[in-house]
């Protein structure tokens, strides 16, 4: 009998997605309970550990120089909100992250008020200790396997207070 090597190891099946038009319907819906609401829900708090939270992002659009707002999932670390840039796990940037890396200056809405921030994109040693502790969070899934489907590095985007 022998023992696999690193080579001859089980590949783990990158875990299944729900279809694209559900994970935009999703969006959408989110997106509608915290309109038609007035505010009231479709945003939470993280609970430390447990599960991600919710928060309304406010860009502005880096072609039309329009207000743009996406609803995100979020971490805390410190005073810094933590969230992956990663559009339901396909490949393209999403939007919102397009419109930050324009201008970084943004707002953000969470259930105990709102706040201006300021974006940037996590590196090296700060990217791998913040992409463990998203990971630790129910939410996302599993970070490293959805992740083989992009194309590209996920970002992790850190939202400091201005």
């Amino acid at each position: 009998m022998s023992i696999p090597t690193v080579d001859q190891a089980p590949v783990k099946p990158s875990p299944r997605l729900p279809p694209r038009w559900f994970i935009r319907g999703a969006w959408v819906g989110h997106r509608a309970i915290h309109r038609f609401s007035g505010g009231r829900r479709g945003l939470a708090l993280p609970k430390p550990g447990d599960q991600v939270g919710y928060l309304r992002l406010k860009t502005v659009g880096r072609r039309s120089g329009k207000a743009r707002a996406a609803i995100i999932a979020y971490i805390e670390d410190g005073p810094n909100l933590v969230t992956l840039a990663m559009n339901g796990w396909s490949s393209p940037e999403p939007a919102w992250w397009l419109n930050l890396q324009a201008d970084p200056d943004a707002s953000v809405e969470l259930k105990t008020g709102s706040r201006p921030v300021r974006a940037r994109e996590a590196t090296g040693q700060e990217r791998d200790r913040l992409w463990n502790e998203v990971g630790k969070h129910s939410g996302y899934g599993d970070l490293d396997a959805f992740a083989v489907r992009r194309s590209g590095q996920t970002a992790v985007v850190l939202l400091e207070p201005r």
